[in-house]
């Protein structure tokens, strides 16, 4: 209360600070009439000038901004024939210091990035633009980039489906690159898994614009990019999960549950506030019945318990045409915030393989993680992150303590003239539906164009059965025909368009409107349900009343619709109770309308909840990630020499092979086993020791055997050149340290899965989760030691003229890692007195073709997966 008041006295201080930026504006304004006398030339040329003072670090971006976006502005004048309002020059000024710009849809939120995005381009170290869908990056970059090219900057594309390397790297080269959030995160994933340095695709991380910043930051945050391969786990236990779910029985939970001796009745209980299943006693019973074992929660059985909780889900939570579609005998997940398809994402922990079984199409592999990050994380690895949306205030707690961003709400450039009517609120959805199509068909017969939003892909199949009994000709986007969004949306304004869309969250296209529809009373847009985010309703009502066009807009409910169900129907119902509402008829007030936003915050609390879970978790994996990715660089880098760390880890190795055999320091040398200790070395490193050399006290036989096989090891490899030797060993180095990091990555998974459990023995699962992924983590060090070392000892070269031939392959020459591979085969040797083609046996005969084995060139590209 206290602080609305101060607000109404002293002005917020988002208001101080769009003061603040206008006073900058003005002196961009002052600038104007002195490059609009400049022809092209002398404009291009002064623009050089100040990059030139920029890249020599003789000024500061922040000093050159004025002029910069007076630049800006005076070539997209002539080179888009469009002028810069002042209200986006300060979204171009907030995006620039690194914060989220919010401006109304229709602002032009795509020219207000040029500002910043030129301006930051001039350090040469690139600039990212990060769009939601392949389309919109690949109309923003075309459109926008006749203005970046006429300045003198190059531009790039990222779009899903074209995984060429080298064009990949070309558009990252470039000064400017445009894409989507998963295609960005994907390859920094890959880039990490390459074994030379110059085929990483990506470069520094250096400043970054998130167009639709809310749905990219906030909605799909709770997603985790993970590329993963195949595990090779059997997959009938799914089908036989969903047999036995389908003989389950829903009940209820006791109404009392402070009575002791209440019990829930059924076989399953469903809870729909936090999206769970929870088997009650009498459905684990016959569960096991159904399944046929003793105890389904026992440790040889917990892949069952684990395929029946998904099953379950699958069954009673995930519904068709909501949370996914079948298309093309595929199940494909559907995106809850923007409505589209998510091709190539798959549901994680063998959920997708549940929802296949139930739905009867094949069930694709499980996957292993070999590779993940979230979001979150991928984005805070820019030096500057900034963003753009037309709703962000309802999550600006959200951005500024996850990423730290501030959210500054910019006037639009013309008043608002849309009129938001309070919802009307019914009692079945029924009721709620006919009501709908009355308002439309009032508005159809005045030509007044409509825009009829639903929550899902079953909502908008049903309005458009509706629509078709009614006779009322329209046009439906959701998932199933999201390739015709732009040209329904292009129509959406025409007079007497009647437009049905799933969630309008990000689709970047703006429904204008001319004067007779604008003499109509404008765009009316009809909400059919409240979505679980204020931010989404938003966006939809912002699709009217662009550049102070007229608009109305209104939301019909019922107390059938999920949100209302849910989290909020009891107090509206009483009410409705108490004022006799009778069939077909509805209620209208603010405190209704109150009413429901409180259900929706109830609803955002709970996914900001669930985004922080995952962060918290992620937080800790993204440590380990960080120092082996960074590890994975040195490897990488040329000039790294690793011959100090094989010393040492060598060292620990000796100790390693001491311990396994349980020789340690205090010991008596006379107990000491000797001879094990011969068999283990002989079976790891191929070297026999005489046991009369080796009867010696601890520190003096530590130090004999780590001497022996340090010189043994350079006995060997110094028949090679120096440069292929440092090969050798960093391609062993990255094979093991992939190899280990995925079996690591997988017990993380493992015990993430099940680390919940520890709350019900009044533990803290993250406290618990950080502890034991320590441990795990200093077990992965310790083997990527012993391993390295392991491997390098067991390597051998028959002749000298096999190595030749080895040191002439071309692509030894430019280290390319295809030839490498064969020194970790089977029998670490190698063999061949000459390159064998691409579809000849693997000359360590693995069985396989050559491009299959040795002949591969590291992780494969696009393995898309989870």
């Amino acid at each position: 209360m206290l602080k609305n008041v101060v607000g109404k006295i002293f002005g917020t201080r988002n208001d101080r600070l769009v003061k603040q930026y206008a006073k900058k504006v003005a002196q961009i304004n002052a600038l104007e009439s002195k490059f609009e006398s400049l022809n092209d030339d002398d404009l291009k040329q002064y623009f050089l000038n100040l990059q030139n003072s920029v890249i020599n670090g003789e000024k500061s971006l922040d000093d050159v901004l004025f002029e910069v976006f007076a630049i800006v502005r005076e070539s997209s004048k002539r080179v888009l024939n469009m002028r810069h309002f002042d209200v986006q020059l300060i979204g171009g000024m907030v995006l620039h210091d690194g914060n989220i710009a919010e401006m109304k849809t229709g602002e032009g939120k795509t020219l207000v990035a040029t500002l910043p995005v030129i301006l930051n381009a001039m350090t040469k170290k690139g600039v990212h633009v990060v769009t939601v869908n392949d389309y919109l990056a690949k109309r923003d970059a075309k459109e926008m980039g006749a203005l970046y090219e006429f300045l003198g900057f190059s531009v790039g594309v990222i779009v899903g489906g074209e995984y060429d390397d080298a064009k990949r790297k070309a558009a990252y080269n470039s000064d400017i690159t445009y894409g989507t959030n998963n295609e960005f995160g994907f390859d920094y994933l890959r880039d990490n898994m390459k074994f030379r340095l110059e085929d990483k695709v990506q470069r520094s991380h250096n400043f970054v614009i998130v167009d639709e910043v809310d749905s990219i930051l906030i909605d799909e945050a709770r997603t985790p990019l993970i590329i993963s391969g195949p595990t090779n786990k059997t997959l009938d236990g799914y089908i036989k999960a969903n047999e036995v779910a389908l003989q389950l029985k829903k009940g209820k939970a006791p109404e009392n549950i402070l009575d002791k001796d209440a019990k829930p009745t059924g076989d399953f209980i469903i809870d729909e506030k936090n999206r769970t299943v929870i088997p009650t006693e009498a459905g684990i019973t016959k569960a096991e019945k159904l399944f046929g074992v003793d105890n389904l929660y026992s440790l040889e059985n917990a892949v069952l318990s684990h395929y029946l909780d998904q099953a379950l889900k699958a069954n009673y939570l995930f519904e068709k045409d909501v949370h996914y579609v079948v298309k093309d005998n595929e199940v494909v997940i559907v995106d809850e915030f923007t409505g589209r398809l998510s091709e190539g994402r798959r549901f994680s922990e063998g959920l997708h393989q549940a929802l296949e079984a139930k739905e009867g199409v094949k069930i694709q592999e499980e996957s292993q993680t070999l590779a993940d990050i979230t979001f979150q994380n991928y984005f805070r690895l820019y030096k500057k992150l900034a963003g753009m949306t037309g709703t962000a205030q309802t999550e600006a707690a959200e951005f500024s303590q996850i990423y730290n961003l501030d959210v500054i709400s910019i006037p639009t450039n013309l008043p608002i003239q849309r009129k938001d009517q309070n919802d009307l609120i019914y009692k079945t959805e029924r009721e709620k539906f006919n009501a709908v199509i009355e308002e439309i068909q009032k508005a159809n017969k005045n030509g007044q164009p409509v825009l009829v939003g639903t929550a899902s892909i079953e909502k908008s199949e049903v309005l458009h059965r509706l629509l078709k009994e009614a006779k009322i000709p329209h046009s439906v986007l959701n998932a199933k025909n999201h390739e015709k969004e732009a040209e329904i949306i292009a129509e959406a304004g025409r007079k007497g368009a009647v437009t049905v869309a799933t969630n309008m969250a990000g689709r970047g296209v703006d429904i204008k409107i001319n004067d007779d529809i604008k003499n109509l009373g404008g765009l009316y847009i009809i909400g059919t349900e409240r979505h679980e985010s204020r931010r989404i309703d938003n966006q939809l009502r912002g699709r009217s009343g662009r550049q102070g066009d007229p608009g109305e807009s209104r939301f019909f409910l019922s107390l059938e619709d999920n949100l209302l169900r849910i989290f909020g129907s009891d107090k509206i119902k009483s009410i409705m109770e108490r004022l006799g509402i009778k069939e077909g008829e509805s209620i209208e007030s603010k405190m209704v309308t109150r009413a429901v936003e409180n259900a929706q915050k109830k609803v955002e609390s709970l996914h900001f909840e669930s985004r922080k879970y995952i962060l918290e978790y992620d937080d800790i994996a993204n440590e380990q990630r960080k120092t082996i990715y960074k590890y994975r660089n040195e490897l990488l880098d040329p000039n790294f020499d690793l011959s100090q760390k094989i010393e040492s880890n060598m060292q620990d190795y000796v100790v390693y092979l001491l311990d396994s055999v349980e020789i340690f320091n205090g010991k008596i040398s006379q107990d000491f086993n000797l001879e094990g200790l011969i068999n283990i070395i002989y079976q790891e490193t191929g070297y026999k020791f005489q046991i009369d050399d080796l009867k010696k006290d601890y520190e003096d036989l530590k130090d004999f055997i780590f001497n022996t096989l340090k010189q043994n090891y350079n006995d060997k490899m110094s028949i090679l050149d120096k440069e292929y030797k440092k090969t050798i060993e960093k391609q062993i180095y990255l094979q093991i340290l992939d190899r280990d990091w995925r079996e690591h990555l997988y017990q993380m998974d493992i015990l993430k899965t099940g680390i919940g459990l520890r709350g019900y023995n009044q533990k803290d699962p993250l406290t618990e989760y950080k502890k034991e992924s320590y441990n795990l983590f200093i077990e992965l060090v310790n083997r990527l030691k012993i391993d390295s070392i392991k491997t390098l000892q067991a390597i051998r070269f028959q002749t000298n003229e096999d190595i030749n031939n080895m040191q002439n392959y071309p692509e030894n020459n430019n280290q390319k890692d295809e030839s490498h591979q064969n020194l970790s085969q089977k029998n670490n040797k190698i063999t061949q007195n000459k390159k064998p083609k691409r579809n000849e046996p693997c000359p360590c005969e693995s069985g396989k073709k050559y491009k299959d084995c040795c002949g591969k060139s590291g992780p494969k590209k696009g393995a898309f997966a989870n």
